[in-house]
């Protein structure tokens, strides 16, 4: 008798010690009771019912999973391999439980397919240049889509796009033909705005004799500051003319 008084203490205490459950606060248990969904527990301490009631925990903690490269066709026809990184959290245990049997790998399942849609729509200028964009464009497609499984979709980064050595010559030929067009372009816009100041100049000197004079006796003090250089004075027509005159009439006269 005594030995079955303590095999039934020792058997209540085994079930006492397996129907107690500890929640942390990011955990959360959805229990089933004889097979049919009952509530959500926790976090704290909850009671299950051994053989009568099921419990599956959920961890309501932000989840990050890698997406494999993926092989994508631009919509210029460029063949890039992308991989991406998702961030995604539990919002509704029931639905995460219920609505689909894993939901990290439905998750990154429908993460490849997504990013391959939304990155075939676009050319592979657009996929470099604005990640940012295309970031949110993925992460909206993917929320929506796993709403129904009560799992939110934080953030998604893509983080590498690897092209081929032909693709990457070909941009750097690119890149360089457009800095020499925009080192010709700065060029030539210099070179206007260079003949429009002198345009200006040129009509303010003509307008004023004395001004051209001074800018005359400018620029013979500027030649004259390179001791090897030899000058030679042009004579202005209106100061020799009278001087040719006044000896052509000493010449008749004598």
């Amino acid at each position: 008798m005594m030995n079955f008084v303590l095999g039934a203490i020792v058997i209540v205490v085994i079930l006492i010690a397996l129907s107690i459950k500890i929640l942390r606060e990011y955990e959360r248990a959805v229990v089933f009771f004889l097979g049919r969904f009952q509530r959500v527990f926790g976090p704290g301490l909850i009671v299950i019912i051994p053989g009568i009631q099921q419990m599956v925990r959920v961890d309501l903690r932000t989840r990050v999973f890698d997406v494999p490269p993926q092989d994508v066709i631009t919509r210029d026809n460029v063949s890039v391999k992308v991989n991406a990184v998702v961030y995604l959290r539990v919002v509704d245990p029931q639905l995460a439980i219920i609505q689909v049997a894993n939901f990290v790998e439905a998750t990154s399942q429908l993460s490849q397919t997504t990013l391959r849609a939304i990155l075939g729509k676009h050319e592979l200028d657009q996929l470099l240049a604005e990640r940012e964009k295309l970031n949110v464009d993925i992460q909206t497609v993917l929320d929506a889509q796993t709403d129904a499984w009560g799992i939110k979709v934080s953030n998604v980064e893509i983080k590498h796009v690897d092209l081929n050595e032909t693709m990457v010559r070909a941009i750097a030929r690119q890149a360089e033909a457009e800095r020499e067009r925009r080192a010709k372009v700065i060029h030539a816009e210099g070179e206007l705005q260079a003949s429009e100041k002198l345009l200006q100049a040129a009509q303010m000197l003509a307008q004023k004799a004395e001004a051209m004079q001074l800018r005359y006796l400018q620029t013979l003090t500027q030649i004259a500051g390179d001791k090897s250089t030899t000058i030679v004075f042009p004579v202005p027509l209106d100061i020799i003319g009278p001087i040719l005159e006044a000896a052509g009439r000493i010449k008749s006269s004598g």
